[in-house]
C-alpha cells in the first residue's frame, strides 16, 4: 500500500493547535459557566434569548437554494405570568418588616420587590418591549441570512396561538419582514381553530407527568437543593422566629426568580436581588427547575418516557405543510409563534441535539447535556431550512437551526448539517404512528 507523507507546517500547526484548544474550551464549559457569565441562565424558561447570534451556517451542497422555512418560535420577553410567583415571597417579607425583622440588606430587597410589583401590576403575562425587540431581530436575521427565501414572490404564512403576548410576537415580526420587503405576501391568523396543533396540551399525558416513581426520585433529588440557609441570615435578623412565617425553600426559590425576571423589563438594570445570591446557589435552582423541565416535558423513563409525544400532531403539521409547500413553485415560509411547553417537547419529540434523551437518573442530566435553559429563552425558535436545485428537484435537503444555530438530528445522513428530507419524513410519520395513548 502506498503511503503518502502529508507535511503540516508551522503555521498550520499553530492554527490547528489553536482550533483544538478553542474546541476544547467550549466542550469544558459547564452550567456554572454560563451561569457567571449570565445569571438569567438560571432560570431556565425565564432565560433570555440573546441580544445578537454570531453563528455561521454551513453552505450548502452544490447547486441547492433554499425556498421554504417552517418555523415554530416562543412569544418574546414577557412579564412574569401571574401574580402569584411574586406575591407570596413578598407579603412574607411584608410580614417580617412589619415585625422589624428585616436586616438593612432586607430593606433594600424589600424595597426592590416594591419596584418589581408596581411595574409588573396589571402587566401580567403581557409582551415587553425587550420581547418586541427580540422578534424584530430573529425576522430580520432570517431575511439576511435567507434572501432567496424571503424575495419578492415569497409567500408568508404566519400564524400564532390565541394569547395576545404571542399574537404580538408575531405581528412584529411580521412588520419587520414588511418593511425590509414591502412586496412579501403576509397573511397572519390567530384562531382557535389552529389551537389542536399549536399549542396543544395532552391531558393524558400530564396525568401521569408526576408519577409516583417521578415525585420521588424528583424529591430526593431536590432534598438538599432549596433551602438557603445564609440568605436567610442576610435578610432576617431573627431567621429562626421568621420561619414561622416564612417558608424558607419556597423563599428562596421565587426570590431568585424575582431577580432574574427583572432582565425582560425595564428593571433590567436594577441587580440588586440576584447579586445577593452567590453562583452555587444560582446554580442548585438551576438544577431543580432543570430536573423538572425534564420529568414534564423530555423522554423521562420515570414516568414512562412518553411526555414528548404531547406534540405529535405539531410535528404532523409541519411534516404535512411542508409536504404542500415543497410542491410550490414559489419560495414560501411559515412561522408559527406559540410557548415553550410547546417548543421544548418539540425538541425532545425530534431529537435536536440529543434532547431525546431516556434516562431515570436525574443527577446525569447536566453530563449528558440536557440543558433546558439552550432551549428555550423567550424569543427561542426552532427553523427548517429547505433546499432544492429547482422546482423539479426530488431529492430535498433541509436543516435544523434550533434558536439559529445549526442543530444535529438522530438520523442518518450523508451531507451533515444537512438531511434529506424523506428520511425524516419517512422516520418521524413511522415513530408518531407507533404512539400508543
Amino acid at each position: 500500500m502506498k503511503h503518502t507523507n502529508h507535511i503540516i507546517r508551522p503555521t498550520m500547526m499553530a492554527a490547528l493547535i489553536a482550533a483544538c484548544s478553542l474546541l476544547s474550551t467550549i466542550s469544558a464549559q459547564t452550567v456554572k459557566d454560563h451561569i457567571r457569565e449570565n445569571p438569567a441562565y438560571a432560570s431556565c424558561n425565564y432565560h433570555i434569548y440573546p441580544d445578537s447570534i454570531d453563528a455561521k451556517l454551513t453552505p450548502a451542497p452544490k447547486g441547492k437554494k433554499p425556498f421554504y422555512i417552517s418555523h415554530y418560535g416562543r412569544h418574546g420577553s414577557r412579564y412574569i405570568s401571574n401574580r402569584s410567583g411574586f406575591d407570596e415571597p413578598f407579603m412574607m417579607m411584608m410580614h417580617a418588616d412589619s415585625l422589624d425583622e428585616l436586616t438593612p440588606t432586607g430593606q433594600r430587597v424589600l424595597e426592590v420587590m416594591k419596584q418589581i410589583m408596581n411595574n409588573s401590576e396589571d402587566r401580567w403575562g403581557e409582551l415587553t418591549e425587550h420581547g418586541r425587540r427580540q422578534h424584530r431581530e430573529i425576522a430580520r436575521r432570517m431575511a439576511e441570512r435567507f434572501p432567496e427565501v424571503l424575495g419578492d414572490t415569497a409567500h408568508v404564512e404566519a400564524r400564532s396561538t390565541i394569547v395576545p403576548r404571542c399574537m404580538i410576537s408575531m405581528g412584529t415580526a411580521m412588520m419587520e419582514l414588511a418593511q425590509i420587503n414591502p412586496k412579501l405576501r403576509i397573511t397572519m391568523e390567530s384562531t382557535k381553530r389552529t389551537m389542536g396543533y399549536m399549542n396543544y396540551q395532552d391531558r393524558n399525558l400530564r396525568k401521569i407527568q408526576m408519577s409516583a416513581q417521578a415525585k420521588e426520585a424528583y424529591n430526593k433529588f431536590i432534598a438538599n437543593r432549596m433551602g438557603n440557609t445564609r440568605l436567610m441570615e442576610l435578610i432576617f435578623k431573627n431567621p429562626d422566629i421568621v420561619n414561622e412565617i416564612v417558608d424558607e425553600d419556597y423563599f428562596n426559590y421565587y426570590l431568585m426568580k424575582m431577580g432574574l425576571f427583572q432582565v425582560h423589563t425595564p428593571l433590567s438594570k436594577n441587580t440588586y436581588i440576584t447579586d445577593i445570591f452567590h453562583i452555587d446557589e444560582l446554580y442548585r435552582l438551576w438544577e431543580v427547575d432543570n430536573a423538572l423541565w425534564y420529568i414534564r416535558h423530555g423522554a423521562c423513563k420515570l414516568n414512562g418516557g412518553t411526555q414528548p409525544y404531547s406534540q405529535r400532531y405539531l410535528l404532523r403539521q409541519i411534516i404535512a405543510d411542508a409536504d404542500s409547500s415543497i410542491r410550490l413553485p414559489y419560495p414560501s415560509a411559515q412561522l408559527r409563534y406559540g410557548h415553550e411547553t410547546v417548543l421544548l417537547p418539540l425538541v425532545c419529540l425530534i431529537g435536536i441535539n440529543g434532547y431525546d434523551l431516556e434516562t431515570d437518573d436525574l443527577e446525569k442530566l447536566e453530563a449528558k447535556g440536557w440543558w433546558c435553559s439552550d432551549v428555550f429563552p423567550m424569543g427561542s425558535n426552532v427553523q427548517f431550512i429547505f433546499y432544492r436545485s429547482g422546482p423539479n428537484d426530488n431529492d430535498i435537503l433541509f436543516k435544523v437551526l434550533l434558536n439559529e444555530k445549526e442543530a444535529k438530528l438522530p438520523i442518518r445522513t450523508d451531507c451533515a448539517p444537512y438531511y434529506h428530507w424523506r428520511d425524516f419524513r419517512k422516520h418521524y410519520l413511522k415513530k408518531i404512528d407507533a404512539y400508543k395513548k
